[in-house]
């Protein structure tokens, strides 16, 4: 797989056109992805908002559009590692992104994110607009 995976808050400025971020993934050759954390995290957002029925719909769309990239054994295993070195590290992130990071390290994909509390996952390849 190559390619990019989009945190919730990249899916979030693509749906509001962020120009910085419509550039940065302007790449045709690059495919673009969404890890399942992110999409719950985007669909509890929706579930929360004011606007419930029509933020639902516009994720519903794109989940239809893109690829879902879901977690398997090989990620709850670096799911594990990674929280266990952020422990021992004393640098907890919230459990939604270790599982984040977990899928863009199994799959090698950048992450694009505005999340700094990345930086203490090792190895992680980031992208911010």
């Amino acid at each position: 797989m190559t390619g990019k995976l989009l945190d919730a808050n990249a899916v979030i400025a693509f749906q509001k056109s962020d120009p910085g971020l419509v550039a940065l993934l302007a790449d045709q050759e690059l495919s673009w992805y969404i890890p399942a954390p992110a999409l719950g995290e985007l669909y509890y957002g929706a579930f929360n908002s004011s606007q419930t029925a029509a933020n639902l719909a516009a994720l519903d769309r794109l989940a239809s559009e893109v690829v879902i990239v879901r977690c398997d054994k090989s990620t709850a295993k670096l799911y594990g590692q990674i929280r266990h070195v952020l422990k021992s590290k004393g640098r907890p992130i919230p459990e939604a992104d270790i599982w984040i990071a977990a899928l863009a390290l199994q799959h090698d994909l950048t992450l694009i994110t505005r999340d700094a509390h990345f930086n203490e996952v090792d190895d992680m390849k980031l992208a911010s607009w």
